[in-house]
Formats: C-alpha cells, sequence, structure tokens
C-alpha cells in the first residue's frame, strides 16, 4: 500500500513563497507519478502539475507554470511543491496524489482518475 501525508499550508499574503511537502511510504519516489490538485471553496478539483516516475519529468498547468516548482527529495522519500509569487486565486486545499505503476516518463495532472492514492489535504489561503 502507498500512503502519502501533505504538509506546509497556511496562511500568507499575496507574493509571499511557501513550500509544501508531500510524504510518500513505500517504494522509492522514482516509482512514482504524482501529481498535485487543488479545490478551491465552492469550485471543482483541478489538477495543476506532475511529476512523472522514472526520469522525474514535470508538467505544469498555465495557472502556475512559472511560479511552482515540484521536486523529489530521494533521501526523505519526500516530494516538494515551491510556490512563489502567490496569488489570491491560489487560494484552495492541496491534494497530492500517486500513481503507483512505474509507467513511462510521461504523466498526465488534468485525469485525477490515473492517481490511486491521494493525501489528506492541506488548506492553503493567500489574502491580504
Amino acid at each position: 500500500q502507498v500512503q502519502l501525508v501533505e504538509s506546509g499550508g497556511t496562511l500568507v499574503q499575496p507574493g509571499v513563497s511557501l513550500r509544501l511537502s508531500c510524504a510518500v511510504s513505500g517504494k522509492s519516489l522514482d516509482y512514482y507519478a504524482i501529481a498535485w490538485f487543488r479545490q478551491a471553496p465552492g469550485k471543482e478539483r483541478e489538477g495543476i502539475l506532475c511529476i512523472c516516475a522514472r526520469d522525474g519529468s514535470t508538467y505544469y498547468d498555465d495557472s502556475v507554470k512559472g511560479r511552482f516548482t515540484v521536486t523529489r527529495d530521494e533521501i526523505e522519500n519526500t516530494v516538494h511543491l515551491q510556490m512563489n509569487n502567490l496569488k489570491p486565486e491560489d487560494t484552495a486545499v492541496y491534494y497530492c496524489a500517486a500513481d503507483p505503476h512505474y509507467r513511462p516518463p510521461v504523466c498526465v495532472y488534468g485525469d485525477a482518475s490515473l492517481y490511486d492514492h491521494w493525501g489528506q489535504g492541506t488548506q492553503v489561503t493567500v489574502s491580504s
């Protein structure tokens, strides 16, 4: 089984940076594609990025491209999401999710059905 635990969400002002973490149990991170999703109040859950199995290729939605960066810490088996220049529209519960099938290094962040395991989420609020 795979377990994921998100952490790092908090209340910040616009323009501030924040780092979220997703601790992953089980195998080494290169076995999993990891995606980040977010859900704002009253809105549908949206995929924003993924880091692929194997070589760790990354894909970002335009809404976060250039501001968010996802990385893997192989020693800690933790995926980090560095969020810079946060905007009010980034306010949401952020979830990480894992595809455990060691797929080739292409991942799709917009399709939640590809991901079998989910964390509990962490709240990010961006407000002045």
